[in-house]
């Protein structure tokens, strides 16, 4: 939950492990052995489970035993195929979130309620529009070097929030990527031009503006860093901010109209979304 005493929240820092991570594994470990419980009174071997929701019975062992974060759609299947009666599906939404980092999990929640979110991207495409193999680049290469484990949890979560595009009623959804980002060809060239085209096709969504910030430009008010703008369905309004190994959540409505502001102002300064949709083409007619 977010601090009622203070305006942020400070972030964890890779490497440490942080006593907020506890409750996550905590979580993690009553939901595999509920489901172990479950399933061994409905008679059922792990293979068998398996089988009859798509999983291996290795797979089955790693969730009963906490070691791995199940997916929504393997908690809706067992649910149903163990006779739970929503025991499991309860608990969905926490499991869930115990996919991201500790330092993350506000933010991710307050992503589930929004009405709208503005998001300026300086160092690489936002999460929200990273196809899964740019995800995964951006994961393998961090230092220091996150486990493979680590890594494809990392990117399940980070695929995850994008549902959002698909719920209903739909959120207003804005971006402004520097250009140097989106020229930058990290994970290789179709990892790029992949990247590339999901950027093309998020820009038509009727919700979502996307826009340029070109490197030729002489004004430029967002050298502070990457941040993200949130509005909740009961009208909070949010600031999420990033800098080097910490990120902050601002809830003070002061702090966050200060970030509002800048945004207001990178908007004016970018490309137009249908400028910034011609350079995006322009750049795939190069590769």
């Amino acid at each position: 939950m977010l601090e009622d005493r203070e305006s942020c929240v400070d972030a964890e820092v890779p490497g440490q492990r942080r006593a907020e991570d506890e409750p996550a594994r905590g979580l993690i470990g009553a939901f595999g052995r509920q489901l172990k419980l479950l399933r061994t009174r409905a008679g059922m071997e792990r293979a068998e489970l398996g089988r009859r929701v798509g999983y291996s019975a290795d797979t089955i062992a790693s969730y009963e035993q906490g070691r791995r974060v199940p997916q929504p759609q393997f908690i809706e299947q067992a649910d149903e195929v163990l006779g739970a009666g929503g025991v499991l599906v309860a608990l969905k939404g926490e499991v869930a979130r115990a996919r991201f980092p500790a330092f993350f999990r506000d933010m991710a929640r307050l992503e589930e309620e929004a009405v709208s979110l503005h998001v300026y991207g300086a160092l690489a495409v936002p999460g929200l529009l990273q196809t899964e193999e740019y995800a995964r680049a951006v994961f393998a290469m961090r230092r220091p070097l996150l486990d493979e484990a680590t890594v494809e949890q990392r990117v399940s979560a980070r695929l995850a929030r994008q549902e959002i595009f698909a719920r209903s009623p739909l959120p207003t959804l804005s971006f402004v990527i520097e250009e140097a980002v989106l020229c930058r060809p990290l994970g290789g060239a179709s990892t790029h031009r992949g990247q590339l085209e999901q950027i093309l096709l998020h820009g038509q969504r009727r919700n979502v503006e996307i826009q340029i910030m070109p490197t030729t430009g002489i004004e430029h008010c967002g050298l502070g860093g990457p941040f993200t703008l949130i509005e909740t369905r009961d009208g909070q309004r949010m600031a999420y901010v990033e800098v080097q190994r910490t990120s902050r959540l601002y809830n003070e409505r002061e702090e966050a109209r200060d970030v509002e502001e800048q945004y207001g102002i990178l908007r004016a300064q970018a490309l137009t979304p249908r400028e910034s949709m011609a350079f995006v083409e322009g750049l795939l007619g190069e590769r």
